[in-house]
């Protein structure tokens, strides 16, 4: 799963409008949209932010993986 994606599960299991989101982005709600959508990118900052509002680790959000590229 993407991040994009992990971050519009954790909003939409917390009931939590994007409005509400966009909001301590401060960003558009359309702005917010394509992040979630995976239309822009979402930064570390507003990541750190969102994990904030949502009392989790930035690190969630991650794969517990590392992905290692053999030539």
């Amino acid at each position: 799963m993407e991040i994009h994606e992990k971050v519009s599960e954790l909003r939409i299991s917390k009931g939590v409008s994007q409005t509400f989101i966009a909001s301590k982005l401060d960003i558009t709600v359309s702005g917010y949209n394509m992040k979630e959508h995976g239309k822009r990118p979402i930064s570390i900052k507003e990541l750190e932010l969102i994990a904030k509002i949502f009392n989790v680790e930035t690190s969630s959000f991650f794969d517990n993986i590392i992905h290692v590229k053999c030539n």
